[in-house]
């Protein structure tokens, strides 16, 4: 299977991992020799609830029986997708109350992207420096990592770019500016958060130049960070909230999230402003709905905080040199990328899934699900403690 996986999909990297799965449950991938793999990075933030939660499987299931893809996004009423805009609406502030449904975050990124030029008649985005918010063109031009897209030049115009954290280039953001794109923490460049009241401060000058402010969440969102949105941390309402990754807990989704008022400009003029087939998929919403019920009627989020302190606590060792990040969304930064590289290869060795952050080479990633167990946690800490005492420089 590996020799028709490398000649017949196509590949991202040289050497990919290629961990041939059997199945996966729980906090665990299983490969097909039966070795249990412990997960300490849940499809990169996206199985929220694990593998094959039983809530979800059930929905799944349920709806499968009944119907799957019927017509193109917003034309037909679909239960599945109604209730899950509804309840999303009632978990949001003011004024974040319709949804847009589409495949992933990237899609929902570029859906945002047109919505706020639409609405503001105004053509400058404004990003930041080491951004990522996802690889089509829109969300690349929006990049703040030249090395990952000179290749692909020319990208959309009109794009500027600031330093997160950095106050001194809110005056770059100016009347001509359509919208400010941000995550609410950086996710490639090494888990940054935002500090000083800094998200504060630039939705007080969109506000004042009158640009919109839009927040990517994809990663952040849905209690990843201890609250269902990071932004709860930060006193800071976005225009336009952009969502993906966790929202299905492993099914493939995405959404922005806006006013009425702000989003009804991609009803007209021109009509289908913006258009999907498979978003709002009664599948795909179906296992959104349970994820966020599962989420917001439990303690799983607030327990994320709590889990995060004791990672902090079982981490302490010469090599590791900072964790930064909130929640279950951690980043180990290690001395050196040597460092790093050799944790995540000997982890992979010792059945304990690690990855890499995108730009941050120094930085090994700790998302596992949401409901991974302490005991979980703690045997893969000591792994990870036990492999970076054997490291020698």
């Amino acid at each position: 299977m590996k020799e028709d996986f490398l000649k017949y999909q196509a590949q991202t990297t040289p050497h990919p991992l290629a961990l041939e799965v059997s199945h996966a449950k729980g906090s665990y991938i299983y490969d097909t020799d039966g070795n249990a793999h412990l997960d300490f990075v849940a499809g990169v933030s996206a199985c929220s609830l694990g593998h094959c939660h039983s809530k979800v499987i059930e929905a799944v299931d349920h709806q499968l029986k009944k119907y799957m893809h019927v017509m193109v996004y917003g034309e037909y009423v679909q239960q599945p997708a109604v209730e899950y805009a509804k309840l999303l609406a009632s978990l949001l502030p003011i004024p974040l109350e319709t949804t847009y449904l589409v495949n992933s975050g990237t899609e929902a990124i570029e859906g945002a992207l047109k919505l706020a030029r639409r609405f503001t008649s105004k053509t400058e985005i404004i990003s930041a420096n080491k951004a990522y918010h996802g690889n089509t063109m829109g969300s690349m031009s929006i990049m703040g990592f030249e090395e990952r897209k000179s290749a692909f030049r020319p990208l959309i115009p009109d794009i500027g770019f600031i330093d997160f954290n950095a106050e001194n280039d809110l005056e770059k953001i100016t009347a001509r500016t359509a919208a400010v794109v941000l995550e609410t923490i950086q996710g490639g460049a090494g888990f940054i958060e935002p500090i000083n009241g800094y998200l504060t401060k630039v939705r007080k000058r969109c506000t004042e130049v009158g640009a919109l402010l839009i927040l990517d969440e994809i990663q952040t969102g849905f209690g990843r960070t201890g609250k269902l949105f990071a932004f709860e941390h930060y006193d800071c309402i976005p225009d336009i909230l952009v969502i993906g990754k966790g929202m299905a807990s492993g099914l493939p989704v995405g959404a922005f999230t806006a006013s009425n008022k702000i989003m009804s400009v991609l009803q007209d003029n021109p009509k289908l402003g913006h258009i999907t087939t498979f978003g709002g998929n009664a599948v795909i919403a179906s296992a959104c709905l349970a994820t966020l019920n599962e989420l917001t009627t439990g303690a799983l989020i607030s327990e994320t905080l709590e889990k995060e302190k004791l990672i902090r606590s079982l981490l302490r060792h010469r090599y590791i040199k900072e964790i930064r990040g909130k929640g279950l969304m951690l980043a180990l930064i290690m001395e050196n990328a040597e460092i790093a590289d050799f944790l995540i290869a000997s982890a992979a060795k010792k059945y304990l899934i690690l990855f890499w952050l995108l730009f941050e080479k120094r930085a090994v990633r700790i998302s596992p699900p949401l409901t991974i167990s302490v005991e979980e946690i703690r045997k893969g800490c000591l792994t990870i403690c036990d492999i970076l005492d054997s490291f020698e420089q």
